[in-house]
């Protein structure tokens, strides 16, 4: 994954499917740590992602500056995917609407 500056900022460990409509809600970002231990993990609202050809990979409108004080967790059992303030404060973020 690659950030507006076209620097990579993690790569997509995961993606979110929304329960009733089966499409992707969001992409989990993985990012810091070292070699995957110790990574946070970071929501991305699908929405606030593009696949650019030229990189080969889907690019966000966020540095990796910008994306520190993005919303994320340590480990799943620190995060409530069915929590709508969480929803709400990802997508509020990243400036795209809650489906």
């Amino acid at each position: 994954m690659y950030g507006v500056d076209g620097e990579k900022v993690g790569y997509i460990e995961r993606l979110m499917i929304d329960k009733v409509s089966g499409k992707v809600s969001y992409a989990v970002l993985s990012f810091g740590g070292l070699l995957g231990i110790g990574d946070d993990h970071y929501p991305l609202p699908w929405q606030a992602l593009k696949y650019d050809t030229n990189l080969g990979g889907y690019v966000t409108g966020i540095t990796q500056d910008q994306l520190r004080s993005a919303p994320k967790y340590a480990d799943e059992s620190s995060w409530n995917w069915s929590d709508p303030v969480t929803t709400r404060s990802v997508n509020a973020f990243y400036g795209v609407p809650v489906a």
